[in-house]
């Protein structure tokens, strides 16, 4: 079983991932839809402590943090993008597997962003999320773009 924080960011990933398919969707919206039609319909993990899990696996996020996340990557969106571009030289941004850019996104958020989140868990997380839900290459071509962005933009900390 995973904790409230990586069950956040699989959620976060979530609603990136429907954020990037669906382009009109701002960062409210996305998490409007998410937290109303989604999670409310035991389609996903579940929302609060009162909740019952949609799984074994699942339970409650951290609401607060998922928000954070996602008005954060959807105000620095170009930023991210650009940092992503900068680190993936062989790679255009729209050309990346949707699940593998956002992970990336959201671990770049963290790493510039969140300052109380270690670089190397960040990057681990990122890992996790591609094991979880990527191809069975993701894990290495982000684990490699990650480390490449974290040293070259002069971010680990």
């Amino acid at each position: 079983m995973s904790g409230p924080r990586r069950r956040s960011r699989v959620a976060a990933l979530q609603i990136l991932h429907q954020m990037d398919v669906s382009p009109e969707l701002d960062a409210d919206g996305a998490l409007s839809l998410y937290f109303g039609q989604f999670a409310a319909g035991g389609n996903a993990i579940a929302v609060d402590e009162d909740e019952p899990s949609a799984s074994a696996d699942s339970g409650p996020v951290d609401r607060a943090l998922v928000d954070q996340l996602i008005h954060g990557i959807f105000e620095h969106r170009a930023e991210l993008d650009q940092m992503l571009s900068a680190a993936s030289k062989n790679w255009r941004v729209e050309r990346m597997a949707v699940v593998d850019r956002n992970v990336i996104r959201l671990a770049l958020y963290e790493i510039k962003f969140s300052t109380d989140v270690p670089v190397a868990v960040s990057i681990n997380e990122a890992i996790e999320l591609c094991k979880q839900f990527g191809s069975a290459e993701a894990p290495a071509f982000v684990n490699g773009l990650l480390d490449r962005a974290v040293d070259e933009l002069g971010l680990r900390r």
